[in-house]
């Protein structure tokens, strides 16, 4: 019934309610993606569990930044759980140390390049350099790819032109901002729907809020496999 296109942010406040919440939802949801927000509640513990005792696929989403060093040391140390997908931010040094870290192992490494919740106006305020946001976004993943990332995190809105890129060939496209027609945007700003982001070359897509603040969160995800399966 499921397909790991779909990935679910598990965006709750404890590990507790994050079991609860996988019961839940069942063999509706394969993919879960575990962030940061949940790291000091059980988040890595988590993360095993749904691995390790439900056979679900493991999305670790830290957004690693720092010197390479100490990227490729917390990596190595995160590759051991045998997770599936790890993020950290597309600097070229950043993801040639995480694929250091990674070595050995099949967690794929994927690069941030702008995050979904920004516009150009939030990127003057922190002092990146002029250009489009499109722009700026296809310059980052081709950068992350010549540096070895597995594929790359992007809104929707950028997906078919990444997927465009040469340098695509082979790389995951893995989209935050997507919410079904009429959900509430929330805090994201470039954003699509689910059959549009598939329709446009992503491989995945991340969905959180409009599946677990639902009334019936197994039946919101099954409503958006239903319109990923007419992409």
């Amino acid at each position: 019934m499921s397909d790991d296109r779909l990935i679910f942010a598990m965006d709750v406040p404890n590990a507790v309610q994050g079991l609860q919440m996988a019961e839940t939802l069942g063999d509706a949801v394969s993919f879960y993606k575990i962030g940061l927000g949940m790291l000091t509640s059980g988040g890595l513990a988590l993360a095993n569990e749904l691995k390790q005792e439900m056979g679900k696929r493991i999305f670790l989403d830290m957004k690693l930044f720092d010197i390479g060093a100490t990227v490729e040391k917390a990596v190595r140390g995160l590759a051991q759980f045998e997770l599936d997908f790890l993020t950290v931010h597309g600097d070229p040094h950043v993801v040639d140390a995480a694929k250091q870290g990674a070595a050995g192992k099949d967690m794929k490494i994927l690069a941030v390049t702008i995050l979904t919740s920004l516009d150009r106006q939030d990127l003057d305020a922190a002092l990146i350099k002029d250009g489009a946001m499109q722009d700026l976004v296809l310059e980052r993943a081709v950068n992350a790819f010549a540096a070895g990332a597995d594929g790359v995190i992007a809104s929707p809105q950028e997906a078919a032109l990444i997927r465009a890129l040469p340098e695509a060939k082979g790389r995951l496209i893995v989209t935050p901002g997507v919410r079904p027609s009429g959900a509430d945007l929330g805090d994201q700003k470039r954003v699509a729907t689910p059959a549009s982001a598939i329709a446009d070359g992503a491989d995945h897509i991340v969905v959180g809020r409009p599946i677990w603040q639902a009334k019936d969160p197994r039946a919101a995800a099954l409503a958006i496999l239903n319109e990923i399966k007419s992409a």
